[in-house]
């Protein structure tokens, strides 16, 4: 590729703030949840590259005709590989299609299409415009993609803090995790953190059945707690695991967590996981469960007798899980862990996601 900006290069990133900011000169957008991507286009030549530099093209066919075809002959842009199925975006099915089979990676295409969301452009033909401000790059990006279609969108924007509001409400249900907020004169800046997100943050009451130790310090330090909701079945299902912790801490969780490992497994809700073998099919996900974003690393787990209850944050689920780590708040002594279950959570009604991907 012969581009005024050619790969590889890291994505501009963001700083979570807790709250919408105040004040004129910001661009609002929705966030979303998918796998961050740069697209480059040079004539023939196309490239879709993820977060770390790495191509996406084989896992998505599906996308390379619409991109070339809608698309500048020569451009840089950067935006969101999405999954929506129903009325949600769904970040599981975009996680099947990191197949090692191209055959696999050919049917999901078929079965579940991906569509890519625009928010920036870097470059258009021999412009360079990373160092122009926000405001005039997204007026570039709405024009290039004013006769765009599907699969390819253009995310919304704002510049009215109220209707930004109204979007960190809404917006959830449809499986968007909060609100970026871009100043109107910054340039583009890879690899920096010079937006803003505001992500939704939530507290719940888990029941913690087991942990991780901590890397490199394996019986030393607590690296994860692992986390249950009891389902109406009252079956203990996993939701995630909660590491914020200091060093310290980590620490002084060994011994504090000492006595609940003692005959551990004697009744323990997750035993056949805890004696299963790594590769071993289940129908829930487990904790020690590989995927394909944890290839080489140890999931191996300890269980603890389910008699522990922390609060913690979290900021949305993703089908019955949490969708990124919690985040540890405290110790429950006062709740019983049989009352730690799913009925707690606040459900969000669905914003039609049609609606955002709406004909302009």
């Amino acid at each position: 590729m012969h581009l005024t900006v050619n790969p590889p290069i890291l994505p501009m990133l963001a700083n979570r703030v807790d709250e919408l900011p105040a004040g004129d000169g910001w661009i609002f957008e929705p966030k979303w949840d998918g796998f961050r991507t740069l697209i480059f286009r040079d004539g023939d030549e196309l490239l879709i590259q993820s977060r770390d530099e790495k191509p996406l093209d084989r896992y998505f066919p599906e996308l390379t005709e619409p991109l070339k075809t809608q698309l500048p002959e020569r451009c840089v842009l950067d935006g969101e590989i999405v999954i929506a199925l129903g009325n949600a975006l769904d970040f599981e099915a975009l996680q099947l299609r990191l197949h090692p089979a191209a055959s696999r990676v050919k049917t999901l295409a078929g079965q579940t299409p991906a569509s890519v969301v625009f928010f920036d452009v870097l470059c258009e033909g021999d412009r360079d415009l990373r160092t122009t401000p926000f405001a005039t790059r997204r007026a570039t990006l709405e024009s290039m993609l004013a006769g765009s279609a599907a699969p390819l969108h253009l995310t919304p924007a704002t510049r009215d803090r109220h209707t930004a509001a109204d979007w960190f409400r809404r917006f959830e249900g449809a499986g968007l995790d909060g609100v970026m907020a871009k100043p109107e004169t910054g340039i583009y800046q890879p690899n920096k953190r010079v937006m803003l997100k505001v992500k939704h943050e939530r507290e719940c009451d888990c029941v913690v059945a087991g942990f991780r130790w901590h890397k490199n310090a394996h019986g030393t330090a607590i690296g994860s707690l692992l986390l249950g909701l009891f389902d109406d079945a009252a079956n203990l299902e996993h939701v995630g695991v909660c590491a914020s912790f200091t060093a310290a801490k980590r620490r002084e969780l060994v011994d504090f967590l000492a006595p609940y490992r003692e005959h551990a497994l004697d009744g323990h809700p997750w035993r056949a996981w805890a004696e299963a073998q790594p590769n071993e099919a289940e129908a829930h996900r487990r904790p020690g469960m590989q995927s394909r974003w944890s290839q080489g690393k140890d999931l191996s787990w300890e269980p603890l007798r389910p008699e522990l209850v922390a609060q913690v944050a979290y900021d949305h689920m993703q089908g019955s899980r949490f969708r990124h780590t919690a985040q540890f708040r405290r110790w429950r002594s006062d709740k019983r862990p049989r009352d730690c279950t799913y009925a707690q959570l606040e459900v969000v009604p669905p914003h039609e996601l049609a609606q955002i991907f709406a004909t302009r």
